[in-house]
């Protein structure tokens, strides 16, 4: 990569984070902290107001606004191959959203690119097993209870068919098992739990702001809750 793709990609990176440190840009980009410092600088010298704040990185200050990104057709070709993904293994609500974003990306394409795309579009299918269809609209819910930060009620059936429900905070989502499974603390059992997303009936936003926890790797608890089930399973056994 050149240096001007490397300014300009440096550019489009901290567009699209609120804070970037500079040892996220040398791991991105493949170079020094010390060429991070000057790259930034030869930014600032182009009328980039690039700002800082100590411990959290870089960050584009509030009130510039940068062009329309502009994509390639082979760029717009990785995102018709995640749009089937999305087809077949998101939910309603995403599925919405990921084919208003991807109009907006093929907006800023020349004709020639487009005409290329919709062709393309048209050769890439995904077929998933009735089973698997998500047809409900509660991931994008539960994304924003996780970025915000709020406590979700859910209606649950669990393993042995038992029905409640419980107030959970969620951390993440995880795709395991040919399934979606949020991750949260469960107020009825008072330790992280995995909620299998198809056991879930109903759900809603409380808008009631998450306890403060001390929140390790997210990966972690998953495998926490894994053995937990396991362990379970070797006890019914």
């Amino acid at each position: 990569m050149n240096r001007i793709d490397r300014l300009f990609g440096i550019l489009t990176f901290l567009q699209s984070r609120k804070h970037v440190s500079a040892e996220k840009i040398s791991e991105k980009f493949g170079i020094s902290v010390r060429t991070v410092y000057r790259d930034v600088k030869a930014l600032n010298e182009q009328g980039i107001p690039i700002g800082f704040e100590s411990s959290k990185g870089y960050y584009i200050v509030p009130g510039y606004f940068l062009p329309p990104v502009k994509f390639n057709a082979d760029e717009a070709n990785a995102f018709l191959l995640v749009e089937a993904l999305v087809e077949g293994f998101a939910d309603e609500s995403i599925r919405k959203n990921y084919s208003a974003a991807l109009s907006k990306i093929k907006a800023v394409l020349s004709e020639k690119e487009k005409n290329r795309v919709e062709q393309l579009s048209k050769q890439i299918k995904m077929q998933v097993p009735a089973c698997f269809k998500l047809n409900f609209e509660f991931m994008g819910i539960i994304q924003n209870a996780i970025a915000t930060k709020t406590i979700l009620s859910i209606d649950y059936i669990n393993k042995g068919e038992i029905a409640s429900t419980r107030k959970i905070e969620p951390i993440g989502l995880i795709f395991y098992a040919l399934h979606w499974h949020v991750i949260g603390w469960c107020h009825k059992r008072h330790e992280y739990r995995d909620f299998k997303r198809n056991r879930i009936q109903k759900l809603h936003d409380t808008a009631e702001s998450i306890f403060f926890r001390i929140i390790c790797c997210l990966v972690a608890i998953w495998r926490r809750c894994l053995l937990s089930i396991k362990l379970a399973d070797l006890l019914i056994s």
